[in-house]
């Protein structure tokens, strides 16, 4: 039997109290208030306090399960990479409480450009990151321009009498389907997109297209032959019309 006056929970309660997380109920059982108490800490370590977005730690884990994803279904993922323009001058000029207002601002755009499923973090300091799993190229194309123009039209008040207006650069990369590459490259690939982006004059989206997929019943039997032993209908149902398949070089 747990005895929790015998553990040391203070700092635990005080950062979910100064995180305004609810506290497990005072008359839960033992079991049941640690069990609160260890979830809610859990949730906690992956939320970035300044913005509430998903933190850089939680991105990672969702960026290496989409990898696998995509590698074993082919499903394309676009991974988008945002960055404020001149977002230091914002904090030179204005001070660092209104680049924290800048930046809860956007984040909280950033969350009403996107589906559900997709997953928004801050990925640090004044840059962002967004993955959209089920994406093709127009849709991912369309939605990073939805992002552009919602942050360029929003007038922010920092300070009695002080409003204003950021742009924001955006890269985007698709994970390469049917091939077990690392998130790191594929952070490394929307970073170079992001990169053009700001040397292109910012306020921008740069992504790489699309690969233009192909797949013939040789290759579908190569790359599925093993799967489909136990179930021939799912492969068909994956690349029977021809509409998914593997990459092709251009």
């Amino acid at each position: 039997m747990v005895d929790l006056h015998a553990l040391q929970l203070d700092n635990a309660r005080a950062l979910l109290e100064h995180a305004s997380h609810k506290l497990p109920a005072a008359n839960a059982s033992a079991t049941q208030y640690l069990q609160t108490l260890i979830d809610n800490l859990c949730e906690l370590s992956l939320k970035d306090p300044l913005t509430g977005l998903s933190n850089r730690r939680y991105f990672q884990t969702v960026l290496g399960r989409e990898i696998e994803v995509v590698a074993r279904s082919g499903e394309p993922a676009l991974l988008l990479m945002l960055d404020i323009d001149h977002f230091k001058k914002v904090n030179d000029t204005h001070g660092h409480p209104a680049g924290d207002a800048v930046l809860q601002t956007v984040a909280k755009t950033l969350t009403t450009c996107v589906r559900p499923m997709d997953t928004v973090a801050r990925f640090g300091g004044e840059e962002f990151v967004i993955i959209l799993p089920s994406c093709q190229g127009p849709y991912g194309y369309q939605v990073a321009e939805r992002i552009r123009e919602s942050v360029n039209s929003l007038n922010m008040t920092v300070a009695p009498g002080v409003n204003l207006r950021v742009t924001i650069s955006i890269g985007g990369a698709f994970a390469p389907r049917w091939v077990r590459s690392t998130p790191e490259l594929w952070v490394e690939r929307a970073d170079s997109e992001l990169y053009r982006a700001k040397a292109d004059g910012r306020n921008r989206v740069c992504i790489e297209p699309q690969p233009i997929l192909a797949v013939s019943a040789e290759e579908k039997n190569l790359l599925f032959g093993p799967l489909s032993l136990d179930d021939p209908a799912w492969i068909e149902s994956m690349v029977g019309d021809g509409s998914v398949g593997h990459q092709a070089v251009q």
